[in-house]
């Protein structure tokens, strides 16, 4: 009998949304056999603490798991700190984990695509993680397929993989324009990930993925992508907090079927790399397209 993935959801002051990715969850036949362990962090003011009082509510509500346990941040750690802590101790207790947050809507195929994915590259050391969301693009991809780095919507991972992970910005971003990956980690030029590294050492932004990301991209660590998402993003509503604002262009339709896992080569795609590219420069407005293409003729990340 097939052993599954403990899941790890993360909450905040979103109510709604958390039970839109719990309701999604239980959907999938694998959750009545699976573990889920939800990290509600706390509010940071007084404006989210309804929002955090419903959602514990919420939570406190839910049914149909293998287990749940429930950690209640008794003050405000943030996603990204709270991420990493969460992960850290999951994956090292049970060498796996399936992470999502509350803004996460999955297929009912979904909790079937990450366990086979986990077993099936268990051992496979170049590969980092299974990632659950394909971005809108306009080329047809083949039903699987794997990306240089990682992704963070909706993804799993296990605990000889998250060892990879630096959280030290600085030192991921003197590494990468030491060895001059600069245009490759931004995808060709097609999406500033650089600036991402840089706000994140600036203290602009807080964010555990760009230095997963970056982590993974730097030990040469591949993703797993589907061909069709099994995952929606319905975080982007403004409402709570994202990096990506307020937005309707990262909206897919969720698979309706079930990926059929096999092993495939683990090599970046280059067709997948094209149609991500395409879909990267479709988010700017020509204005910041030509910017985009003048740093990467002058080399200037």
């Amino acid at each position: 009998m097939m052993k599954f993935a403990p899941i790890v959801l993360f909450t905040y002051c979103r109510p709604w949304h958390t039970q839109q990715t719990v309701e999604a969850l239980l959907r999938n036949v694998e959750a009545k056999d699976s573990e889920l362990i939800i990290y509600s962090d706390a509010p940071k003011n007084e404006k989210a603490q309804k929002g955090v009082e419903e959602t514990r509510n919420y939570i406190h509500s839910i049914k149909g798991f293998k287990s749940i346990q429930i950690i209640e941040r008794k003050e405000n750690w943030g996603l990204a700190k709270s991420l990493i802590d969460g992960i850290t101790k999951v994956v090292n207790e049970y060498g796996r984990v399936i992470v999502v947050e509350d803004d996460i809507v999955t297929s009912p195929y979904f909790l079937q695509y990450m366990n086979d994915g986990l077993n099936l590259y268990a051992d496979d050391e170049k590969v980092a993680s299974i990632h659950g969301y394909h971005y809108p693009t306009k080329r047809k991809l083949p039903d699987m397929f794997f990306m240089r780095g990682s992704n963070c919507w909706g993804w799993a991972t296990w605990s000889r993989a998250w060892k990879h992970f630096n959280p030290d910005a600085k030192a991921l971003l003197v590494e990468i324009k030491r060895r001059n990956l600069q245009k490759q980690f931004n995808h060709d030029g097609s999406y500033d990930y650089v600036q991402m590294l840089k706000d994140q050492i600036n203290g602009k932004i807080s964010s555990w993925a760009i230095r997963w990301y970056a982590s993974t991209f730097l030990d040469d660590l591949y993703t797993l992508y589907p061909g069709e998402s099994l995952v929606y993003q319905n975080g982007m509503d403004g409402v709570g907090t994202t990096h990506s604002g307020k937005t309707i262009k990262f909206n897919v339709l969720l698979s309706n079927k079930p990926v059929q896992m096999e092993r495939i080569p683990i090599v970046h795609s280059k067709e997948a790399d094209t149609a991500f590219k395409e879909f990267y420069l479709s988010l700017y407005s020509w204005r910041h397209r030509v910017k985009l293409a003048i740093k990467k003729k002058l080399f200037i990340f």
